[in-house]
């Protein structure tokens, strides 16, 4: 029995939703949430296969409801259930590891067979999101990862762990004119113009747990 939790903030969507998985014998709704926090809390307490998250949640949005319950759950298969497509939320969808994003438009047409590709661990998108939108995704985070030398990621490692360019410096053995200097390269090499971004790059890189 593949065991699914719904989470949408709207009741009437949550009902449709049921009354269309219902058609499958062998799949059984184990709990709804309305709101994010709900969400990661019924993941944790059903332990389902799959978790249905509409991406516009209250209080903790979809894809952050997302990445918390994979943390907890890192088996589940998620599918993201949004009214709007845009290679933003794709990529936000992709990063935090669901595989599954479908468009409520397509749900009447497409919901059953995106939760059977869930079920055998397979991808599925609909909208915007093709296999070619999602091999240049991958190129580019591929590309990213090799941009940086290994003392620029050192360096990205640290300032993601919060630490000062002297606090860098005294940990490398560099000066600290150094430590700037690769981190102003890192952030060229990335395009980015603020730490949060080079947090965020440590943090989708592994480099640092979040």
């Amino acid at each position: 029995m593949t065991r699914i939790l719904i989470a949408d903030d709207h009741d009437v969507v949550r009902f449709g939703v049921r009354g269309i998985l219902a058609t499958r014998a062998d799949w059984e709704v184990v709990g709804e949430a309305a709101d994010g926090r709900e969400a990661i809390s019924e993941a944790v307490k059903t332990r389902p296969d799959i978790v249905i998250l509409d991406y516009s949640l209250p209080l903790v949005n979809g894809v952050e409801a997302a990445r918390q319950i994979k943390a907890r759950l890192p088996g589940v298969e998620i599918l993201i259930f949004t009214m709007h497509d845009t290679d933003n939320l794709v990529r936000d969808v992709l990063e935090v590891g669901a595989r599954g994003f479908l468009l409520k438009s397509d749900a009447k047409q497409l919901l059953l067979s995106a939760v059977e590709s869930l079920v055998h661990h397979k991808p599925f998108f609909t909208g915007k999101v093709s296999e070619a939108l999602l091999d240049s995704y991958l190129s580019k985070i591929g590309v990213e990862r090799s941009e940086l030398s290994s003392r620029e990621k050192s360096v990205v490692q640290m300032i993601a762990e919060g630490k000062t360019n002297k606090q860098i410096a005294d940990a490398l053995s560099l000066s600290t004119k150094t430590v700037e200097t690769h981190r102003a390269s890192a952030m060229r090499k990335l395009n980015l113009d603020t730490t949060a971004g080079l947090i965020r790059y440590a943090i989708r890189n592994r480099l640092v747990e979040a």
